[in-house]
């Protein structure tokens, strides 16, 4: 009978041992999110891009659209200094939060937005305003990644590219490790090798793909904070990718892999080709 009492004392505590455990685990779901949308209207390569006309509306404006279609956001704001921007938003019913012009990039005008909000939030996705014709699905894709990887304070997502693409310095390409996690952020070709020639991935490997980033930042609440206040790394100005600071610091980033051809808009001459891609799904 002590051998059974001491058996179901001990079975009883590994229970609370494990539900206390999991009970953790579940709380650090970080189930609270919300979408910020950073634009700004100044831009060296593309002046004014927030409001360039996609199919007759602004295209911050066809980003707002999609995002808000996110089943794993409670709210989505659009984050800018420039009331040009703020009015067409308005107009079209999205919430607004006024930025400062000092903000250096859209990951700290995401943090100002973010802390003039009522209410808090577990995650913070930053959704580039060129991506007029993001999935929600990958939004929400993003989020759970996060949620599901309590080690990881960031997420994001990456597609396929093609190989006439990978040497455009345009295109943000990522690698990762086996654990689906990001090791490396390049505007180069990524990954090199020995010879610099753009080619498939050796045997057995060789239907591994080059990866684009698409640009969704998915940031733990808290980390975000600590995110802003750290200072530049050596490979993130190099790179001027924001990213790498998060590497560069120690940190892990959870990569998603999806299957999204339409990709944002960097230059002017890019608006036909989200503007045709529309066309074909049939979006006004």
């Amino acid at each position: 009978m002590r051998g059974l009492a001491a058996l179901a004392l001990a079975l009883g505590s590994a229970l609370a041992v494990a539900w206390k455990w999991k009970r953790g685990l579940l709380q650090r779901k970080r189930l609270r999110v919300v979408g910020v949308i950073p634009a700004r209207y100044q831009s060296v390569r593309f002046p004014g891009k927030p409001l360039v006309s996609i199919l007759g509306k602004p295209m911050v404006v066809r980003t707002w659209e999609q995002a808000s279609k996110a089943t794993t956001l409670q709210k989505v704001v659009v984050a800018t200094d420039d009331e040009r921007i703020a009015s067409a938003c308005r107009d079209a019913g999205a919430e607004v939060v006024m930025t400062s012009s000092e903000c250096p990039n859209g990951t700290v005008r995401c943090h100002e937005a973010v802390t003039k909000l009522l209410g808090e939030y577990d995650i913070v996705i930053n959704i580039q305003g060129d991506e007029p014709l993001i999935e929600p699905q990958i939004i929400d894709d993003c989020v759970r990644a996060l949620q599901n990887s309590p080690t990881s304070v960031y997420s994001t997502a990456c597609t396929p590219l093609e190989h006439e693409h990978v040497e455009h310095r345009t295109r943000v390409k990522c690698i990762v490790d086996c654990d689906g996690h990001a090791m490396y952020f390049s505007r180069g070709m990524l990954p090199a090798n020995k010879d610099g020639v753009v080619r498939p991935f050796p045997a057995p490997f060789q239907h591994q793909p080059y990866l684009l980033h698409l640009g969704l930042a998915c940031f733990d609440r808290a980390f975000l904070a600590q995110y802003c206040r750290m200072p530049p790394t050596p490979l993130m100005l190099m790179e001027d990718l924001e990213q790498l600071k998060v590497l560069e610091n120690g940190y892990k980033i959870k990569v998603i892999v999806v299957d999204h051809k339409a990709h944002g808009v960097d230059e002017p001459e890019d608006v036909a080709v989200i503007e045709q891609k529309m066309r074909e799904l049939g979006l006004s």
